[in-house]
């Protein structure tokens, strides 16, 4: 996600840039290659646990810590956006629990022999409704093609999921041809839209899960106009999915209700969503209002005062999630151009950072004096610190072909870059990056080539942290103790700029272009995958069209950049085009991505941290029952998505959370290997 998939807060998922910001986990991923076809398999669930319950009407009360800029689902990519959005507006598939594409508005699917071509059946009782309830219109295969028009015209962040993929969309977003009739998405009829694609993607399915691919009613849509998906509006948009919005109101709540007309409601167990502004100050806020019953669920903090009293009152409660397939990350401004918020005080300062930052040796020096096990603990605690870490941007088990997973392909590719990659443990939940004696001899190396470029040392690194954010302010002091201690402060400062939230937000997940990226290196961003391939990762950052370059690397895409360009950016984009071409043979595709990874590894352009998940909570959810997914907006690992969600009127236990996991595990595999086993009734 999107930006997705892009926030990254205090629980680690304020600033996970849409997209969704958006909330899966990991585990091995086995893909079906099927004349273009794949079932996306799930992996472990990472989802909260079991909530309180009431006879008579049910009410799910939780946390949110980010204010949507709009309810624009067709052109956002924030993770803001679309984790409101993704209650209350269905495409044409969702997940089910187990992570098995099933049918949403779709009530069926075809596949052509070549993969080339996608038609949907609508389902007949698909409505339309106002925020009030009341019916607008059936949902007629039309609305798919006005959506996905509405998106390319509005320059979607989102486009650029699928301008590649549809016959005809690029020429038709680059102005080369101004005939949407032309594009490859027709309305056969009210109930059939077919796609016709340039090429096969075994994971198209999964994207349909997605906002730039959701329905739009053009009549609504045109009554509207600009006040079309106000932020704080519930009635500018409509609904059709489990769900209708009842009031925004900015850092303040969030209400849904449930939709009593919905096509699939008894699938919709719980009446109301009330979702509370929390600003991340009291890390045992939630806590508290969990125990005193105004929250169903709770992300806990073990570095708050009151966790060990909270330990010893509520272990048996305690439940440590598993990790997902959001991936957070320290990003690297390679072509800064603002300094309103900086502690440099010369020209000569902003010029050594600057080439400081485009030396390979200088970036791998800071990754590898990062001590990223502290960096975690100041949100997950000593004890917890390991759960969430992560060393690769694509999970290492996000995908798996010829029996390796994705770790293990890149890893084989990384050592032939430096034997500073040698017996490198690139799996999750450890930290397979920190080395201070690596950290010097790499630093050693570009401190001799930067002071023959002029470069005054110390190297001064302003770095953005929301000041009432309290876990934050901790995280990126342990950050600057670390690597200082490494490196010494005499070589390296890391400035933290201590600002207002809204401040942060704006220099680096809100700024519009790359001219606002006020810092030099950030944590206030991730990625959540869209949808199931690593080209959902490593495409967001080619400098010709990557989506993120600004947000993760300071700079636009599509400008040509002579940065970009001197860190060697062009030669990876050839590497990720390559692996992107590779349609037919999964397992070739995969180590051509793998290829891509590591080379963007080595780099050290983009140092990851953590996972979303991993973390500790307590709940009276019924485990196991959200909708899950690795990727889209369609399955959470987080309690974000409200359909299928069931209550339950005790706080889950360990035991309790354990057994549910592993009689979901088996279920799943058995559910997987059943709906991998249907999908050849679908190639027609």
């Amino acid at each position: 996600m999107k930006i997705q998939k892009n926030i990254l807060t205090i629980d680690y998922k304020e600033s996970i840039m849409d997209r969704k910001t958006k909330e899966n986990t990991m585990k091995t991923r086995k893909v079906l290659a099927l004349a273009g076809v794949t079932l996306l398999v799930a992996g472990v669930l990472a989802a909260c646990s079991g909530g309180s319950a009431t006879k008579g009407e049910q009410t799910f009360a939780f946390t949110y810590e980010t204010d949507p800029d709009n309810l624009n689902y067709l052109t956002t990519s924030k993770a803001a956006t679309s984790n409101i959005t993704s209650n209350v507006i269905d495409g044409l598939l969702e997940n089910d629990r187990y992570g098995n594409l099933v049918p949403s508005m779709a009530e069926d699917w075809s596949v052509s022999k070549d993969g080339l071509t996608y038609t949907y059946k609508i389902r007949q009782d698909a409505k339309w409704y106002t925020s009030e309830g009341e019916e607008y219109a059936p949902v007629k295969a039309q609305d798919f093609v006005t959506g996905l028009k509405y998106a390319t015209d509005k320059k979607s962040q989102a486009l650029y999921l699928v301008q590649d993929s549809i016959k005809g969309l690029d020429a038709y977003a680059k102005g080369e041809n101004k005939d949407f009739s032309q594009v490859g998405i027709k309305a056969l009829d009210d109930q059939t839209v077919q796609y016709t694609l340039n090429k096969p993607e075994s994971f198209w399915n999964s994207k349909t899960t997605m906002g730039v691919l959701a329905p739009v009613n053009e009549e609504f849509l045109n009554s509207k106009g600009d006040d079309f998906a106000k932020a704080t509006d519930p009635s500018s948009i409509l609904y059709n999915g489990p769900y209708l919005l009842k009031s925004l109101v900015a850092k303040s709540s969030v209400e849904f209700a449930k939709n009593p007309n919905y096509w699939d409601k008894d699938n919709v167990h719980v009446d109301k969503i009330k979702l509370s502004f929390w600003d991340g100050q009291d890390t045992s806020k939630p806590a508290e209002n969990f125990k005193d019953g105004s929250l169903t669920a709770a992300r806990l903090y073990p570095t708050s005062a009151s966790f060990a009293e909270l330990e010893k009152t509520m272990k048996d409660n305690i439940v440590y999630t598993q990790q997902d397939s959001t991936t957070y990350l320290v990003g690297t401004n390679i072509d800064r151009q603002s300094y309103k918020y900086t502690s440099k005080t010369s020209d000569e300062q902003k010029t050594s950072t600057k080439k400081a930052l485009l030396n390979k040796d200088f970036r791998q020096a800071i990754a590898f004096g990062f001590d990223r096990t502290a960096y975690a603990s100041q949100v997950n605690g000593a004890s917890g610190a390991s759960k969430i870490l992560r060393n690769l941007f694509v999970p290492p088990t996000f995908v798996q072909a010829d029996g390796k997973n994705f770790g293990d392909m890149v890893k084989e590719k990384l050592v032939t870059y430096g034997d500073e990659w040698k017996d490198m443990n690139l799996a999750d939940a450890q930290d397979g990056l920190y080395n201070p004696e690596k950290a010097k001899a790499e630093f050693a190396k570009a401190k001799s080539a930067l002071q023959a470029e002029g470069v005054q040392f110390p190297i001064h690194l302003d770095m953005p942290v929301d000041q009432t954010a309290t876990t934050k302010v901790q995280r990126v002091q342990s950050f600057k103790q670390s690597v200082e201690e490494t490196l010494g402060a005499d070589n390296v400062v890391i400035d933290i700029q201590q600002l207002q939230k809204d401040e942060v937000l704006n220099i680096t997940y809100f700024a519009e272009t790359a001219a606002g990226e006020d810092w030099d290196i950030s944590d206030n961003v991730g990625w959540t995958p869209d949808f199931a391939d690593p080209s959902t990762y490593l495409d967001i950052i080619k400098p010709s069209v990557g989506e993120n370059t600004k947000t993760y690397l300071g700079f636009d895409s599509g400008t040509d950049n002579a940065a970009a360009k001197k860190v060697g950016l062009n030669d990876y984009e050839k590497l990720v085009i390559e692996a992107g071409n590779e349609t037919i043979d999964v397992a070739k595709r995969y180590d051509k991505y793998a290829v891509a990874q590591a080379w963007l590894t080595d780099s050290a352009l983009i140092i990851p941290t953590t996972s979303l998940t991993g973390r500790p909570i307590l709940s009276k959810m019924v485990p196991f029952m959200m909708p899950f997914a690795f990727s889209g907006n369609k399955g959470t690992s987080d309690p974000l998505l409200y359909k299928y969600l069931e209550l339950q009127d005790k706080a889950v236990t360990a035991d309790e959370y354990q057994k549910a996991q592993d009689k979901w595990m088996k279920e799943k595999e058995e559910s997987n290997k059943k709906a991998q086993e249907e999908l050849a009734k679908h190639v027609k």
